[in-house]
């Protein structure tokens, strides 16, 4: 089956939040990655179903974010102003950036 544009999108989604995971939680990549695969993707909480996403997009956006970090983060501390480097932005934020220079 070739993924849908719903499940591209969830598929980013889920990767900020498993970079965000591994930064709060101080957790490895494939810790993370095991539990989304097992528990987010098509779950069911409280009655409501978590999207259904593209599992190898996913993959592909926490590997190049982990791989790559040093890199994207230099990247954005360069578009960022001065008095607020990316170690002093918020935690989300700082995963969406990643997320997005993996892509």
């Amino acid at each position: 089956m070739k993924p849908t544009r719903q499940m591209k999108s969830a598929a980013r989604f889920y990767a900020v939040q498993a970079l965000f995971q591994m930064e709060a939680a101080g957790q490895g990549a494939d810790t993370v990655l095991r539990e989304f695969e097992d528990h987010r993707f098509g779950a069911t909480y409280e009655g409501a179903e978590m999207a259904e996403g593209d599992l190898d997009l996913f993959r592909e956006l926490v590997g190049n974010a982990v791989n790559l970090q040093a890199k994207i983060d230099q990247m954005t501390d360069r578009a960022l102003v001065a008095k607020w480097p990316i170690a002093r932005i918020d935690p989300t934020l700082r995963a969406l950036f990643r997320a997005a220079g993996a892509e």
